[in-house]
């Protein structure tokens, strides 16, 4: 049975959450990749654009043109998703599709003009957001932590 009241105010200076709580480094790690995942999604959304628009659209900038298949396996994007992905920013006139001259069967997508303009902007709506997350930590600190969690992604063994 509990003795505390439900719903009433935490008093100023007392934690909000258990010690075990606030210092288990999972829990915090999620609880800021929620924060930042709909931080983007809202951002995105507002820009016309997914996070799988500017995944697609970043790799072909990078990679330059690819088969869809080779654009999922770059983007981590399920196969069956990345046709989706595709036929939106082929809609919009973001990428085109084209017939390989090796292998008729399949396409090789490309980032047009526009597709690059809106990528900048995306770009630019990122780093907006990238800002607000990380405000409260120094440049410095910034770096140290996109180091420490690309080895958190990067490992070898990673089953994601």
């Amino acid at each position: 049975m509990s003795h505390s009241t439900p719903d009433t105010e935490n008093p100023p200076g007392r934690p909000t959450a258990a010690e075990r709580l606030r210092n288990l480094g999972t829990r915090l790690l999620s609880l800021a990749a929620i924060r930042s995942d709909r931080l983007v999604n809202e951002k995105l959304a507002r820009a016309g654009a997914r996070k799988w628009h500017y995944a697609a659209l970043a790799t072909l900038e990078e990679f330059g043109p690819a088969s869809q298949a080779e654009l999922s396996r770059r983007t981590g994007i399920h196969r069956s998703d990345m046709v989706a992905v595709i036929n939106e920013l082929a809609e919009r006139g973001l990428v085109a599709r084209t017939p390989n001259p090796a292998d008729r069967r399949q396409n090789v997508v490309s980032a047009t003009p526009q597709g690059t303009e809106h990528l900048r902007e995306l770009d630019a709506v990122l780093a907006e957001v990238e800002d607000e997350v990380l405000s409260p930590l120094t440049a410095p600190e910034r770096e140290q932590l996109a180091r420490l969690l690309a080895a958190l992604v990067e490992r070898p063994d990673r089953t994601m």
